[in-house]
């Protein structure tokens, strides 16, 4: 069997393990990192035992080591409810949904706050050992309050039961877990730092024309992308487009609105500039390609993330990073080596580093080299699903120990 011979080129033992992975976002329905970092984990981790993908929506997949179901939100929900109050207990709905289901898995894993109920829930129906990855912290997003009003309070309880019910919690960098050492009471021995990563044959430099023809893109741009979010930083990259040179396109692939209140702050913002191009929907992957490998620079402005792939699919295309200096971007980003490092909010700073690399060509192209090596060296994910595995033996082993 496929899983057996990549078992056997691991070194890994073939013990059968089993993992139910509770998801928010699972293809075709992804917006942000952690879809993302769940899809390419799972088919590799497919390839070194049985993975059960439980996620919202209405997916059906079945092979011979994935399975995949979506689950749908309660209707009753949606009837007169606050809709921000709708965007928490939808979510609770749905992982009630996914636990009603039998659980016959080894090992739980579950993918940020909107599953943590479901992962808490199914450790005491079904008794097994719980894993949960953190991809962003409640606490760290208070803007959230914003998109949620009360119901804020209940993602953030959600988060903690979930972190405190765990058996073994993932980092997806080492600043990642300092702020869970931070903000929750939990031994540091129970946190493993696993990095997200990136398919190195799918993220490449390519020649091609397509999506800028597409969407009108002529000369020379950099790039965002990223969800229109207050944590994701866009209106200081706006902010910085005045100290830019006018002939320089701004190019924003960015869609799904936290709020109506940060998208009409973001639309009334590109209004002030015409060099930028708004790209209000989501992008497909060819042309997210295509974008990043002709960009002159990739932008993260971010004033939170916990690791951010986006870097990561950037210098794999071998594009320099002006990124913010927070969270895991430091342990992604080597300043001065693959790009630069500014600090959070601060648009000025962004804007000078940005216009570095624009006036100094050698420069950028030399950053986009060192910046596909070190993603070549370090950020791959047959060594990520590798690390996953081997914890998930270990967690099993120690769960089965402790019942004794």
């Amino acid at each position: 069997m496929k899983s057996s011979k990549n078992r056997r080129k691991w070194g890994l033992a073939m013990d059968n393990l089993k993992v139910t992975v509770f998801t928010n976002e699972y293809p075709p329905n992804i917006y942000g990192g952690a879809g993302v970092h769940v899809d390419y984990l799972t088919r590799e981790l497919s390839k070194l035992m049985k993975v059960d993908v439980r996620c919202f929506g209405d997916q059906k997949f079945f092979s011979e080591n994935l399975t995949v179901k979506g689950y749908k939100e309660w209707e009753e929900l949606k009837e007169g409810l606050d809709p921000r109050y709708q965007k928490v207990l939808g979510p609770f709905s749905i992982d009630l949904a996914m636990v009603k289901d039998p659980v016959d898995s080894d090992v739980l894993h579950c993918h940020t706050w909107y599953t943590f109920m479901a992962g808490f829930l199914a450790k005491k129906l079904y008794d097994k050992p719980l894993v949960v990855t953190i991809h962003s912290l409640e606490p760290l997003r208070p803007w959230k309050e914003e998109q949620l009003g009360n119901g804020y309070k209940l993602s953030s309880w959600m988060e903690k039961t979930g972190i405190k019910a765990a058996d073994r919690i993932i980092a997806v960098s080492q600043g990642s877990k300092e702020d869970i050492l931070k903000y929750y009471d939990v031994p540091e021995e129970k946190i493993e730092v696993i990095y997200n990563g990136i398919d190195l044959k799918e993220y490449k430099k390519i020649d091609r024309n397509v999506a800028r023809k597409k969407y009108g893109i002529e000369g020379r741009y950099i790039l965002f992308v990223g969800r229109i979010s207050r944590q994701k930083g866009i209106t200081h990259l706006i902010d910085a487009v005045k100290y830019l040179p006018k002939d320089v396109k701004v190019v924003l692939c960015a869609s799904s609105p936290d709020t109506p209140e940060v998208l009409e702050e973001v639309e009334q913002k590109v209004k002030l500039h015409d060099n930028i191009i708004w790209i209000n929907k989501m992008v497909e992957k060819e042309d997210i390609v295509e974008l990043y490998s002709n960009a002159e620079v990739f932008v993260c402005p971010s004033i939170y993330e916990p690791f951010g792939i986006i870097n990561l699919e950037a210098m794999a295309c071998e594009t320099p990073v002006v990124a913010s200096a927070t969270g895991g971007i430091k342990e992604v980003v080597v300043h001065e080596e693959t790009g630069f490092l500014v600090e959070p909010g601060n648009s000025e700073e962004l804007a000078k580093y940005i216009n570095i690399l624009l006036e100094n060509r050698e420069l950028a192209k030399k950053f986009g080299i060192n910046g596909r090596k070190r993603v070549e060296e370090m950020f791959s994910w047959g060594s990520i699903a590798k690390k996953t595995y081997e914890m998930y033996r270990k967690v099993v082993q120690e769960y089965k120990k402790a019942k004794k």
